[in-house]
């Protein structure tokens, strides 16, 4: 298997597929030059360096530059998707989702069920998202929680190279919607990524990337690192814990979770999104609805408080959730009685 860094498996991603299908099409803010830089097109690759080399094997028809407008880029793409090409649309930064949402929540996400299913809208909003390179309120934020609670969407979390490889050739082929969520501070991660050109990750199917009876630790995304961090140490005093990375958050892999929690009997969620009507509180919801016998403590959330991003590096990691609110979070449940 190859060793390369998560935005190299975006970019080699991208091109096997655009190389296989001549349907496949990207647009968005710079992603043929890059904040005005000299050399012509092609200088970078966009300012996360996820199209590099795209322009030159696949020219202006098919690589589109578009104004600073998401939506304009969202629209391009919804009429794109309904005519027959299957458009990747990259939003520069997550937070700028609200200009575009009646593009995604109006339109695309109901195409389908507003055409009595005759219709196909096979297109994928590549989203930047994140905090941890104080960019501020801003340009900080994580918007799966409320992606996710639109009907219509498939929302996809990758945390490794491999799973943006799986995943992301999965969502460029799916004849519906699929947000796909990059955080910026993954980026430079590097691993190993199946040769297999026609390798997929199935939306729906958690990962398990640690094994333990003692208690269920869900996340995904950057978070997932913290985790498991979290679990190897606590792994030295004998305490298992089961880590689970979501990869999606809709379609939900409702059934590794409640496995998982019939084990354990204790539930720790990690996100990063603020914590009223988020993610974290919904798969709390689904445990003690659907798993409340097994439960041995009160199912636990680690998520930053309810604020805006703060800009200063101290504040903001603050604001984070760290290794050691994980572990303290996990001790909880472990000293219920």
């Amino acid at each position: 298997m190859a060793q390369m860094m998560y935005r190299e498996a975006v970019v080699s991603t991208i091109a096997e597929e655009m190389a296989r299908d001549p349907n496949v099409v990207m647009l968005g803010e710079d992603i043929v030059g890059g904040m005005g830089t000299a050399g012509g097109p092609e200088a970078i690759g966009g300012i996360w360096s996820t199209s590099v080399g795209l322009f030159d094997q696949f020219g202006k028809e098919r690589m589109i530059d578009t104004p600073i407008s998401e939506s304009a880029i969202i629209g391009a793409a919804s009429g794109l998707a309904l005519s027959g090409k299957r458009p990747i649309a990259e939003l520069m930064f997550a937070d700028f989702i609200g200009v575009c949402m009646d593009q995604i929540w109006n339109q695309m996400a109901k195409f389908r069920y507003m055409f009595g299913g005759k219709s196909r809208c096979p297109a994928v909003l590549r989203l930047v998202y994140g905090a941890g390179y104080n960019a501020a309120a801003q340009h900080s934020q994580s918007v799966h929680q409320f992606l996710t609670a639109m009907p219509g969407l498939k929302v996809v979390m990758p945390s490794t190279p491999a799973d943006v490889k799986g995943l992301l050739r999965t969502a460029i082929r799916d004849d519906d919607p699929v947000v796909f969520l990059e955080h910026k501070a993954l980026y430079g991660m590097k691993g190993e990524v199946p040769d297999d050109p026609d390798f997929t990750i199935p939306f729906g199917h958690a990962r398990l990337t640690r094994a333990g009876e003692d208690v269920t630790i869900v996340s995904t995304g950057l978070l997932l690192g913290f985790c498991e961090a979290v679990a190897d140490k606590l792994a030295q005093e004998g305490i298992g814990c089961d880590v689970i990375d979501l990869r999606t958050t809709s379609p939900l892999d409702e059934e590794a979770i409640l496995d998982s929690v019939e084990v354990t009997g204790r539930l720790v969620v990690v996100d990063e999104a603020p914590p009223r009507c988020g993610l974290a509180v919904d798969i709390c919801s689904l445990v003690a609805n659907k798993a409340f016998a097994s439960l041995k403590a009160p199912p636990q959330t680690v998520t930053p408080p309810h604020t805006p991003i703060p800009f200063a590096r101290e504040l903001e990691s603050a604001y984070l959730p760290s290794t050691d609110k994980i572990e303290a979070a996990v001790r909880q449940v472990l000293g219920w009685r």
